[in-house]
């Protein structure tokens, strides 16, 4: 029979020590995931189970109760955050801290189905598939809610812990069970309340204030914005805690041994009320409504009523109780200047939104005081349309109302590509599809700029629309399309036969100029095809696109722009550059060898300081530059800059010894002629140090080391 008992969980254990041989994290959960056979796992399981029950009373309970913290605690627990928690004796009076297991001790108990996760250090089950187990059989624990806010309650109202003082807080080493459970003791008992975690709770509220766990609790709950105004006296009392977690029972044990305050503000200013409010507990709302003289309507952390929290957080039945009382203020504005409707809005919490629309007092046009933005700016710009249409079956709601940078609803929607934002707007009609912002943006150009198809081709189908309007800048949709490279957006664009494709930004960059600049291949072949587009209009300083894509190399616009009859292949640039120096000076050996192979390309044609393509790429060292160019029968390499110097003058004065080579093999070359100050390609290059070049030029027997400067 004893063979027999062994037998039957020693072949399932097998499966959890084969698991446990893996060298890894990662290997385990595959090995895991590879048993297919889901009732051998749980037999596994509930093998290794049945051992952890054999091996004793006390080794026993200590694995049960640390499976229970692992599978249940809210949050993660740290290795010594587990240990001092299982050290709690429940009821006790005092904390020893002698009691705490050793981790190794934990993992043997539980036979590995915890184990420690090395980069969090925190305590974790081997696989998810342990908890769905454990979880699927609740027999294992009885009430483990209830228990671990007993754990908790038991080592917050320890001696030890209430002799702690809040400020300054203590480190996490001399008291690592005290910030979970600080936070979480309350989310425990709301969910299960024993008698005895009951009179715990209350041994711990009624002395709240003054205790280290309320500071803690704030701590862990606010912005981190807001903690440098909780001062030395927390003033968060034992209701305003209850409130916080939601515990019906214990508010109204609180408020029949009197002593309590409706209205009292803690040290944010809040009143138990909004705590109930912001936390979605609707059972405390009603209770504290009921209560006294409770103000529905004071203000807290910044300044947002109860009603305010509950839109923000979007708690429906919260607000519909709050709005059920004649006195709540639904227009009242945090110090923001938002109100209850604008908050619902800007979440897009579309329940708490009708309800406010549902009141008759409710202004759906509320502008916040700092930024202007109406609620339906807000639901449109993050694209809620449920909540869009709500306000927009109200008659007195602007649709075209903007903020203060005059973006309207539409404006918003269009910019952050809200399609069906957009179709509902539209169909209002009394909305304007070309209503500018302050920069004079159109809707439809923030959704060329932004690449919106779908958005500009709703626009596009407006009658009314005007698709070539430009904003301060000058930039047309078109413009911002091509700029961005918004192919499809330049498609459904050009489409129109009143769309100018040649119509220039205040800087006289043309939709073709952008795209060249960019290296838009895709968006210039588009405007290319258009028969009345322009390929040689410049900017303002003298830029072509033929020029722009040649300085930036890109290769493709290039070619497409070479393919054009009607392109000047030699355009002089700002400074004089022509499309190939541009190419040369950067060092783009593609687009120079594009350029080249049309004859009609001038290879010398200087900029306004004579300097020559030939002159630019020998200064830069750009070998292969060089290379190309000297193969053009019609290159003269000696052609000098306004300073006298040749492109060989030039390499020699940089130390560019690949140039020199290159140059000193074509036969006009050159290598001894001086420049306007009389000094020699050789005299520069000892002058500079370049001793490379030195030792190439004395090799050449045409060089004369010894001729002096001409100011000599």
């Amino acid at each position: 029979m004893a063979n027999t008992f062994k037998c039957r969980f020693l072949l399932p254990s097998l499966h959890i020590e084969a698991i446990l041989r893996e060298t890894t994290v990662s290997r385990r959960k595959q090995r895991l995931q590879s048993t297919k056979d889901s009732a051998r796992l749980g037999d596994a399981y509930g093998a290794t189970l049945e051992r952890i029950m054999t091996q004793g009373e006390e080794k026993a309970k200590l694995a049960v109760a640390a499976l229970t913290w692992v599978c249940y605690s809210e949050r993660p627990l740290e290795v010594d955050e587990l240990c001092h928690a299982l050290a709690v004796e429940i009821g006790a009076t005092d904390f020893d801290p002698e009691n705490t297991p050793l981790m190794s001790t934990l993992l043997d108990c539980c036979q590995s189905l915890i184990t420690v996760d090395e980069e969090e250090s925190t305590v974790r089950l081997i696989h998810f598939t342990v908890q769905e187990y454990l979880c699927a059989h609740p027999d294992l624990f009885s009430k483990p809610h209830s228990m671990l806010a007993e754990i908790c309650l038991t080592y917050l109202n320890s001696q030890q812990i209430k002799n702690l003082p809040s400020y300054p807080l203590p480190d996490h080493q001399s008291a690592p069970f005290l910030a979970y459970s600080s936070r979480y003791w309350g989310t425990h008992a709301n969910r299960e309340l024993s008698n005895r975690a009951r009179a715990l709770a209350l041994e711990l509220l009624n002395q709240y204030e003054d205790h280290v766990s309320a500071l803690l609790l704030l701590k862990q709950e606010l912005h981190q914005a807001l903690i440098g105004a909780i001062d030395t006296s927390p003033l968060f009392s034992g209701l305003h805690c209850a409130s916080f977690f939601g515990i019906v029972e214990l508010a109204t044990a609180l408020i029949n041994s009197g002593g309590c305050e409706a209205n009292q503000q803690d040290c944010l200013g809040s009143t138990p009320l909004s705590w109930a409010a912001r936390n979605g507990h609707e059972g405390i709302v009603k209770l504290l409504l009921h209560w006294g003289d409770t103000d529905p309507n004071l203000p807290g952390v910044d300044d947002l009523t109860p009603l305010g929290w509950a839109a923000v957080m979007g708690h429906g039945g919260v607000a519909k109780i709050l709005l059920e009382r004649e006195n709540v203020d639904s227009n009242r504005s945090d110090k923001h200047g938002l109100t209850p409707l604008l908050w619902a809005a800007a979440q897009g919490h579309e329940g708490v939104v009708k309800l406010l629309l549902e009141r008759e007092d409710v202004d759906p046009n509320p502008p916040p005081k700092n930024n202007n933005m109406t609620p339906l700016c807000h639901a449109a710009a993050h694209g809620y349309e449920g909540v869009v249409k709500l306000l927009l079956e109200r008659e007195d709601v602007d649709p075209n109302f903007p903020d203060e940078n005059d973006i309207a609803p539409l404006g918003y929607a269009a910019a952050e590509g809200h399609e069906g934002v957009v179709k509902l707007l539209l169909k209002q009609e009394n909305v304007d599809p070309n209503l500018p912002d302050n920069g004079d943006r159109t809707p439809l150009g923030w959704a060329a700029m932004r690449g919106h198809e779908g958005v500009v081709r709703l626009l596009l189908e407006r009658e009314n629309i005007d698709p070539g309007r430009a904003d301060k800048n000058g930039f047309t949709p078109l413009g911002w399309a091509a700029g961005e490279g918004h192919e499809g957006v330049v498609k459904l664009l050009l489409e129109r036969e009143n769309v100018d494709p040649n119509l220039p930004d205040n800087n006289g960059a043309t939709p073709l100029l952008w795209a060249a600049t960019m290296g838009y291949a895709g968006v210039a072949q588009l405007l290319l095809e258009r028969r009345d587009i322009d390929p040689n209009r410049p900017d303002k300083q003298g830029l072509t696109p033929l020029g722009c894509a040649a300085a930036g190399g890109y290769e493709g616009v290039v070619k497409l722009l070479l393919q054009q009859e009607n392109v000047d292949l030699n355009p002089r640039e700002g400074a004089g550059l022509t499309p190939l120096a541009c190419a040369a000076c950067q060092g783009y050996e593609g687009v120079v060898k594009l350029l080249l192979e049309r004859e009609n390309v001038d290879p010398n044609l200087p900029d306004k300081n004579d300097v020559r393509p030939l002159g630019y790429a020998a200064a830069l060292g750009r070998e292969g530059v060089v290379k190309l160019l000297l193969k053009r029968q019609n290159v003269d390499p000696n052609l000098p800059d306004k300073n006298g110097r040749t492109p060989f003058a030039r390499a020699a004065a940089l130390g560019h010894e690949g140039v020199v080579k290159l140059l000193l093999e074509w036969k006009n070359v050159d290598p001894d002629r001086p420049d306007k100050d009389g000094l020699t390609p050789l005299g520069r290059a000892a002058a500079e140090g370049h001793e490379g070049v030195v030792k190439l030029l004395l090799e050449r027997g045409n060089v004369g080391p010894n001729r002096p400067p001409k100011n000599d």
